[in-house]
């Protein structure tokens, strides 16, 4: 368990200056897009912030939601992971391809969609329709 471990760090690390690095960078771009756009239409909508609703019982509604806005993102992250390993490491890793797409996916709509809500949220206060 210790080695998978060990392997599952090192191998994650290597993914940044390896081939197929672009993806590090373009990945996070897009669900952080995706995550601002949802966000202001949020703030528009006058729903209460992302991490507000997922704490009250809009969780679900919540999290559907955003598992489709960021699901394709999510899913092309770990299908290019797949193929990267396949490239450089002939095998597949369930548990690393399933880490670096939520670290390049999730996380980051995740906290970008929080904040855009918030921000959002004061410009559009008066502007709700």
């Amino acid at each position: 368990m210790e080695e998978m471990i060990i392997r599952g760090i090192e191998n994650l690390g290597a993914r940044v200056t390896g081939p197929m690095h672009f993806r590090i960078y373009m990945q996070p771009l897009m669900a952080s897009i995706l995550a601002v756009i949802a966000g202001l239409r949020d703030a528009r909508a006058g729903k209460p912030a992302f991490f507000s609703a997922i704490l009250t019982a809009r969780r679900a509604e919540v999290i559907r939601e955003m598992a489709v806005s960021v699901g394709r993102v999510f899913i092309f992250a770990v299908i290019l992971d797949i193929i990267y390993q396949l490239y450089v490491q002939r095998w597949i890793y369930p548990g690393e391809t399933v880490v670096t797409a939520f670290l390049l996916a999730i996380v980051p709509y995740f906290f970008i969609r929080g904040i855009t809500d918030r921000i959002g949220l004061l410009f559009f206060k008066g502007d709700r329709r």
